[in-house]
């Protein structure tokens, strides 16, 4: 009797071994060599003294150790047939600079933002093009161009326009908005890193890199004068760099040139009182960006719908309401 149990045991073991091979559904974990030259795939859950419990992802399986010929650890992928997945944004540990040095580095990053509307500032956040910027900058408009500085070999930038720049994600709640830049075959995109959290703290040296009043590339210093500035519910960062209109949606570095926020506003007639969102609100936006995705065939994306002409003296008469 227990013979037929344990022959039973086997053949079911390697016939879900079999669909195994051939699904590559198996669960990283043991691989363990039959004596019948079958290969098991999976997370070993329970061993006993006569037999093996497997999980090998769409069952659990006994198997018995006197038909057990090796046993031995999963093998690695073969990193040549594994592509790496690029993170959606860089965030990294870097060392702490002058402001001139961080510039050089990392000015390549922002860019200029334009729409029928006005002008704005971004930066770039991976190889991909994906680019940050703020809601109101791009707010009721669907079309959004982007001029990128790339240094050239003898140290002068090139500027380049480039047009249709997809929108992927609005968040109006915390004036954040993500872009899409197109690739440029003989122009690399030269992306900045965000702060791993929000270390910063009342004193730190920040600056902002945009485009104040259209003046390009613009760079201006200050500190942080708190970080927690509470405004209708939201936490900004208030800095003494100066901000003005086309400085918003652009990066607020630290003193290592990680972004620490997103600058997005100033206090009219007042003098070195900027905000900046918090990097903590931006990762999550990112991290969550499926949920804000912009979506083209909603009449808030900036489209203006006309009603259609009425007919003249037709009954009934509706109204759109």
């Amino acid at each position: 009797m227990r013979a037929a149990v344990n022959c039973f045991l086997l053949c079911r073991a390697v016939l879900l071994c079999g669909v195994l091979l051939v699904g590559s559904v198996a669960a990283v974990g043991d691989v363990i060599v039959l004596k019948s030259g079958q290969r098991v795939e999976g997370e070993v859950l329970k061993v006993q003294k006569d037999t093996l419990f497997v999980d090998v992802g769409v069952d659990v399986i006994r198997i018995p150790v006197d038909q057990i010929q090796e046993r031995k650890g999963a093998e690695a992928p073969d990193p040549a047939k594994t592509a790496p997945v690029e993170s959606l944004f860089l965030s990294t540990e870097l060392p702490e600079r002058t402001v001139k040095e961080l510039v050089e580095t990392f000015g390549e990053g922002v860019v200029l933002i334009e729409t029928p509307g006005g002008l704005g500032s971004g930066f770039i956040i991976n190889s991909r093009g994906y680019c940050v910027t703020n809601y109101h900058v791009i707010e009721g408009q669907t079309r959004v161009a982007v001029t990128i500085f790339h240094r050239g070999k003898e140290g002068d930038f090139e500027r380049r326009a480039i047009r249709d720049v997809k929108i992927l994600a609005l968040n109006p709640h915390f004036d954040l908005a993500l872009l899409e830049i197109p690739a440029q075959a003989d122009m690399p995109f030269r992306p900045v890193a965000l702060a791993p959290d929000d270390a910063h703290r009342e004193g730190d040296a920040v600056f902002a890199i945009g485009s104040p009043l259209g003046l390009e590339r613009s760079v201006s210093e200050g500190i942080v004068s708190t970080r927690n500035r509470n405004m209708d519910g939201i936490v900004y960062i208030q800095t003494t760099a100066q901000i003005n209109p086309g400085n918003s949606g652009g990066p607020l570095f630290n003193e290592r040139g990680q972004v620490a926020g997103v600058i997005n506003m100033k206090l009219q007639f007042g003098e070195g009182l900027g905000f900046a969102i918090p990097i903590s609100y931006l990762k999550h936006f990112l991290n969550n960006r499926d949920a804000f995705a912009y979506d083209r065939t909603n009449p808030n994306t900036g489209y203006h719908y006309l009603l259609p002409p009425r007919r003249k003296n037709s009954r009934p008469s509706y109204e759109v309401k």
